[in-house]
């Protein structure tokens, strides 16, 4: 995608220097564009763990490239045990999106094809890249296949805007490049489809205002920012067309893990008939899992994101605000699960499907 005009990825390897990998840093997104470095296993898991880089395909990628940076650090004669310690270490950062253990576990798996330390080195590489690459492809086909969905929609008013709601960020920013959620949103809007996007705020973290609306500006998609607790009532207006989210892990049988707030939008969907839909790339799936409400494990963050906001003043400062009382303690889970009996469909780079095991099963046949 384009920052003012100039295309990037959100990670990549440095032109100069393809020993430091190089991220978008989207903990100072909107009111700044930054680039950090990342020279070690280390920053990169200081990186995942900080949202400096988040959303599940981005992670995984990040990981990835944490593999590869733990390779080129590893002592010769731990090489094996190193790598598997540095794994461990990446995996524990973030519980949630399954694209972050599959992407540990993709690139200890490429490693094994080398014989020496310099050749596994070499394979992490290669198999970051590759990663970081079939990122895009993926998103790229989601879009393929959703652009059909939004279509069809279209046809259905003519002469009117397309209306879609949509809940924390899985455009680009999520992913190496072109998101999740958001392709099939800006392969419309590319193919000249009138359409318009609700932002969710996406509260604790603002997601959605800081990053979603920031990106979709960026492409020229028309939008506006929404409070959370809005869209139940856009809805019974007729003002959503359909809703569409990303997804951190979704089981065999269409259970959902998505930033939190995201159960509520599609209980609100099914109560006024507005199609439900999921995009998601198959690095997403957990097929070891097929009760997501029992088994997903949710990530509880820091109190203090939903004890204080950030933001940036008349006079152009960041600052962070308390909007509690100083002694109120508050919880803070990072994700929720909506069952799949509440997904209208599956999107993904293999194709469309509807939320149940067997339809799912019907695209990836090598998970039966």
């Amino acid at each position: 995608m384009h920052v003012d005009g100039r295309p990037y990825s959100t990670i990549w390897l440095k032109p100069d220097d393809p020993c430091v990998v190089q991220v978008i840093d989207q903990t100072q997104l909107p009111h700044a564009f930054a680039i950090v470095d990342l020279h070690s296993v280390a920053d990169a898991c200081v990186a995942i763990r900080d949202m400096t880089v988040r959303g599940a395909g981005l992670i995984g990628a990040c990981a990835a490239y944490g593999m590869y940076l733990a390779a080129l650090d590893a002592p010769d004669s731990d090489f094996p045990a190193s790598m598997a310690r540095a794994g461990a270490t990446l995996k524990a950062t973030r519980p949630t999106a399954a694209n972050l253990a599959w992407a540990v576990d993709r690139v200890l798996a490429a490693i094994t094809a080398g014989s020496t330390p310099v050749v596994q080195r070499a394979l992490a590489k290669v198999a970051a890249e590759t990663i970081a690459n079939e990122d895009v492809e993926h998103c790229r086909r989601i879009g393929v296949h959703g652009l059909p969905v939004i279509q069809s929609l279209a046809q259905r008013k003519p002469g009117q805007v397309v209306n879609i709601l949509t809940h924390c960020n899985a455009g680009w920013l999520a992913f190496v490049d072109i998101g999740s959620a958001t392709a099939p949103i800006y392969a419309a809007h590319d193919a000249g489809i009138a359409l318009h996007v609700w932002v969710d705020e996406t509260r604790p973290r603002n997601q959605g205002a800081s990053l979603t609306a920031w990106e979709l500006g960026q492409h020229g998609v028309p939008h506006t920012l929404i409070a959370d607790n809005a869209g139940g009532h856009l809805m019974q207006h007729g003002m959503v067309d359909m809703v569409i989210t990303g997804a951190d892990r979704v089981t065999r049988n269409g259970d959902v893990a998505n930033k939190i707030g995201t159960y509520l939008k599609a209980l609100a969907a099914r109560d006024n008939g507005i199609p439900m839909v999921v995009a998601l790339p198959s690095s997403t799936f957990d097929f070891s899992l097929r009760d997501g409400v029992a088994n997903i494990p949710i990530e509880e963050r820091d109190a203090n994101e939903v004890r204080f906001m950030a933001g940036q003043t008349a006079q152009g400062h960041m600052e962070s605000v308390r909007i509690c009382p100083p002694t109120t303690p508050a919880r803070n889970w990072g994700f929720d699960v909506t069952p799949a009996r509440l997904i209208t469909q599956l999107i993904c780079e293999r194709g469309i499907c509807a939320a149940n095991e067997e339809a799912i099963l019907s695209l990836f046949p090598e998970q039966r």
